[in-house]
Formats: structure tokens, C-alpha cells, sequence
């Protein structure tokens, strides 16, 4: 059964370092459902975007452990992908005068 594109890429991770990323090596970082795989994740970049991926590569995250008073939870646990990009093929989430 396929995957909905739209339940698998949730959105961009704007850091300094995805910043960076994008510049230096041509990536595009984003924050994936938990249980995508790399497979999933390629197709769903290729055909929401309209790019050519060349590489995939995955990171999941824990979620911090954050108190209220005397109560302790946890935020939810998730998942953020480094898409490479082919040469030529470009996103831009911000785009600057």
C-alpha cells in the first residue's frame, strides 16, 4: 500500500545549520513522519517538488524532556531527513530580495 506524499514530508527544518547546508552541498533539510523510510521520503520529495534527489539520508531525533512545575513529560519523538539534491535542481522555502 502507497503512502499518501503529503503524510510523509511534514515540513522544512530552518536551522543555521540546514542553512548551511543548502548553500555548501545542495541539501534541503526536512521533518519526515517517524516511520518513513528513505525509499518513501525520495518519492515524495521527487514528486512534490519537482526535483531530481540523489541521496537520502536520516536522523531520528528523541524528544526533550520538559517540566511544568512538579510534572515531567516528554515532547513527541521525531524524525528529520538530509535530501541531496542533482545538480541543477533547486529548493527555495524563503526566497530574499
Amino acid at each position: 500500500m502507497k503512502r499518501d506524499v503529503y503524510n510523509i514530508v511534514a515540513g522544512p527544518v530552518i536551522t543555521e545549520k540546514a542553512t548551511l547546508a543548502n548553500e555548501v552541498g545542495n541539501q534541503v533539510v526536512l521533518r519526515v513522519a517517524p516511520d518513513a523510510n528513505k525509499h518513501e521520503i525520495r518519492r515524495a520529495v521527487e514528486s512534490l517538488f519537482k526535483v531530481k534527489v540523489t541521496r537520502v539520508r536520516t536522523s531520528r531525533l528523541l524528544g526533550k524532556t520538559r517540566r511544568v512545575g512538579r510534572f515531567e513529560g516528554r515532547r513527541p519523538h521525531w524524525k528529520k531527513a538530509y535530501v541531496t539534491l542533482a545538480k541543477g535542481s533547486r529548493i527555495d522555502f524563503f526566497e530574499g530580495a
